[in-house]
């Protein structure tokens, strides 16, 4: 598909299997970023409520959630 006069070209990337934490509360989402041992696991916040997981490092991030005390629903 070629785009029309004037309109800009950018790359475009789709990812699957991508780990995503999406929290309830953006303070919550704030929580856990502060949190060191959490935040060298998550590559960038998407919105205020969800951040993006470092590949391969799902089961850390689970790990660390409980450890915290939160009970996250693995879908």
């Amino acid at each position: 598909m070629s785009a029309g006069p004037g309109a800009s070209r950018f790359a475009v990337k789709l990812h699957r299997q991508v780990c995503l934490v999406q929290t309830e509360d953006p303070l919550l989402a704030e929580e856990l970023l502060a949190r060191k041992k959490l935040a060298e696991d998550i590559v960038g916040r998407l919105t205020p409520t969800v951040l993006l997981v470092r590949p391969g490092r799902a089961d850390a991030v689970l790990d660390e959630l409980k450890a915290m005390g939160h009970t996250p629903r693995v879908l």
